[in-house]
């Protein structure tokens, strides 16, 4: 089998696993509700402009911890651009750009993202405990943390999915992670924005 047909068998049955796991976790959702107000924060975004954690949240918003170097960042990118595509007025993505090299406002400008970009974001993320990309939260308007991927049980992935994924490569697995943490998080806006 050739290159091309190695790849594409392989982004095939990446897609199967990745609907697969979407359509096992409907099933056996485990809702991962927190109630945590993380530390606030000041911080210059891209543009040179300040703002501070909670005092300038606009509404509920996503906190996305990343780097440009994170296979399981990337893969989530696309998903968050599409809930933020699908509810312009209701919710924002802060990217805080951690443990990075990468010029962060080149690289999501050059993907077409729309996030709001905070180049260095490390002491909020020391001050926030996070140890591993991608940190993904969403806040309310008043700065509460209500969602995590970290909050995700391990229960809540299926079984048989999950014992495939601890075999595959990172970007393999971050193909699959990605649309299972977007789902979960669309459940979580939709739970916030009632």
């Amino acid at each position: 089998m050739g290159p091309m047909k190695s790849a594409a068998l392989n982004a095939l049955l990446l897609a199967v696993l990745g609907s697969l796991l979407l359509v096992a976790c409907d099933s056996r959702r485990v809702e991962p509700q927190i109630e945590w107000q993380p530390p606030a924060w000041e911080l210059t975004d891209a543009e040179g402009k300040p703002f501070r954690y909670p005092e300038d949240l606009d509404g509920s918003a996503i906190i996305f911890f990343w780097a440009s170097w994170c296979p399981f960042c990337k893969a989530l990118m696309p998903h968050l651009q599409s809930i933020i595509d699908e509810r312009v007025s209701d919710i924002s993505v802060l990217a805080l750009n951690i443990r990075d090299d990468e010029d962060p406002a080149t690289f999501i400008a050059d993907k077409g993202f729309g996030f709001r970009v905070f180049p260095d974001g490390d002491p909020v993320a020391e001050a926030w405990g996070i140890e591993s990309t991608p940190g993904l939260f969403l806040v309310d308007a008043e700065g509460k943390a209500v969602f995590s991927n970290y909050a995700i049980p391990d229960e809540a992935y299926p079984e048989d999915v999950q014992g495939l994924v601890e075999e595959l490569k990172h970007w393999e697995k971050a193909a699959i992670k990605a649309p299972f943490w977007a789902d979960y998080l669309r459940h979580a806006i939709d739970r916030t924005l009632l």
